[in-house]
């Protein structure tokens, strides 16, 4: 009776254990997704997409970033370490690195080597530049790195940042259409990453693309073919139905980026991560960071107006729908929990808003390093610009010093010069943004995105509506609402169906997530909490 008791007492401490932690959490990041699109498209979503999220989970209406730029690495890296930029050291994409004399990436790792098929490039990647850590890493030193962690992406920036320091795994997709990583995560992939390679996905789905719905569905876009629009690897016309065969055979496997097909073959992906590494299916918490990266591409070839992205969103509502279907099966539902968020949205197109009467253009980043550099010229007779990019000016200090130039007065002349060009509200210098004291709203932006060993002498703020990025298609970047306001959803494990309007931002995700899951926070984090997800 004695030894009754004490396995039943047993047994009840292992669930009671079992129950303070999901059996696995899954990260979904939507590249370049406004929170907007959940509102334009909501009529023609299944009920088993974005919806079961939002109507049985939480959803946060009001969800935003606070730094610039507002871009894909800075925004993959803010969300898992719940920290900006200035602590966590992703400033962008890439950047201007004044040490090194030259521009560098994100995930650059020299030290590693690529693992799977793709150009050694493509595999000289790691985490090593990120310099917090992030709530993936804390599970796995919480569980003694027993639990799994698996990031996962078509951009590598977007499986490795996520992913963290301690990952098993990070997976991206080379332009061969396979999935790759370094040997940052281990000396050979995995056999079941090497089998599903084998079955040459990529090249089942690029056959053809047209309308998931009936024409009449997509009255929330504009027509076909608008002035608007980009072209896709060099199609005549950017129109329905799109013969992926024929983009395949004159560009190759990377072509599938830039269809929704990049997001189908991304969760055929995960499916056989979940089940090859058995996630969720023992007493150990696991992590599987997803990053869907075909709409930030179709965004900016496109544009946010455009049948191709609406398209887009309506298979991905289904792609969603069906891996947590999935999930249901493989895991148990109630037994995962899941967020989904953005790594940041995007701005109409600029001459769109121009022809609706809303005096904004595009300026093309390239002409402003041109002027930059006429003006001087034309000033000092020689150029004193070293880099113009995310919004940066990096002087050339040898140069103004070895003319006896005063840095101040140089940087004086460069403000006045930019303060006369359309596009251009304001120019912050090193030192007014390393003196923030918080009263400036869009100094906070640039405040929170700026590491003083990594950015600029100078950081311009453009003025709403205006965009540094070609006439069709969009970007993002800035600090204004279209850029900053992305979805965010829990749903599952623990989280009571509700919905929330006060502004909340994207840096709270880690902590939430680390006092859900009582783990230690993120290193950098300043630990703010969305409480609703916590009771």
């Amino acid at each position: 009776m004695r030894f009754r008791f004490s396995l039943l007492a047993f047994l009840f401490a292992v669930n009671i254990y079992a129950q303070q932690r999901p059996k696995l959490v899954v990260g979904i990041v939507v590249d370049q997704m406004k929170m907007e699109y959940l509102y334009r498209f909501q009529n023609d979503f299944s009920a088993n997409g974005f919806k079961r999220l939002m109507n049985e989970g939480f959803t946060y209406h009001n969800a935003n970033f606070n730094y610039v730029p507002t871009y894909t690495a800075p925004g993959h890296a803010s969300i898992y370490t719940g920290t900006t930029p200035s602590v966590n050291g992703i400033v962008g994409n890439e950047w201007f690195s004044r040490m090194l004399g030259k521009v560098m990436y994100c995930t650059d790792d020299a030290a590693v080597k690529i693992l799977g098929l793709g150009s050694e490039i493509e595999g000289k990647m790691s985490p090593k530049n990120l310099l917090t850590t992030t709530i993936t890493d804390e599970l796995k030193l919480s569980t003694n790195f027993k639990g799994k962690v698996i990031g996962m992406s078509l951009k590598d920036r977007g499986a490795i940042l996520p992913a963290g320091h301690f990952a098993d795994w990070a997976f991206w997709l080379s332009n061969t259409g396979n999935f790759i990583s370094s040997t940052f995560y281990g000396e050979n992939l995995p056999d079941w990453v090497a089998s599903f390679n084998a079955e040459k996905r990529c090249e089942s789905y690029l056959k053809s693309w047209d309308l998931y719905k009936p024409i009449e569905t997509y009255n929330e876009s504009l027509a076909d073919d608008n002035p608007y629009e980009g072209k896709l690897y060099g199609v005549e016309k950017p129109i329905f139905p799109y013969n992926l065969k024929a983009m395949f055979d004159k560009s190759g496997a990377s072509v599938i980026r830039a269809t929704p097909f990049g997001n189908n073959i991304l969760e055929d992906f995960a499916k056989k991560a979940v089940t090859a590494e058995k996630l969720g299916q023992d007493n150990e918490t696991d992590f599987l960071t997803i990053s869907f990266s075909s709409t930030d591409y179709i965004g900016h070839i496109i544009g946010p107006r455009s049948i191709e992205l609406q398209d887009t969103y309506l298979r991905l509502d289904e792609t969603i729908a069906d891996f947590l279907s999935f999930l249901d099966k493989s895991v148990g539902k109630g037994n995962y929990l899941v967020f989904l968020t953005a790594d940041h949205a995007c701005a109409e197109n600029a001459r769109f808003l121009s022809d609706h009467k809303y005096n904004v253009t595009n300026v093309e980043t390239a002409s402003i390093q041109e002027k930059l550099k006429q003006f001087s010229t034309e000033r000092y007779g020689e150029n004193l610009v070293l880099n113009y990019s995310n919004f940066n000016l990096f002087l050339n200090k040898q140069i103004i010093a070895s003319k006896n130039l005063q840095l101040n007065n140089v940087k004086k002349d460069f403000i006045d010069f930019l303060m006369s060009q359309p596009q251009v509200k304001r120019v912050y210098t090193e030192e007014e943004i390393l003196a923030n004291s918080g009263a400036d709203y869009f100094l906070n932006f640039i405040f929170n995105g700026y590491d003083v060993t990594q950015n600029g002498d100078l950081v311009v703020l453009d003025k709403p509506g205006y965009i540094e990025y070609g006439p069709t298609g969009s970007s993002h970047g800035t600090a204004y609402m279209y850029d900053t306001n992305v979805p965010l959803l829990f749903y599952g494990w623990k989280i009571k169906h509700g919905e929330s309007h006060e502004k909340k931002l994207i840096t709270q995700i880690a902590p939430t997530l680390a006092q859900k899951l009582s783990l230690t926070m993120p290193n950098g984090t300043e630990g703010e909490v969305l409480q609703e997800i916590l009771k």
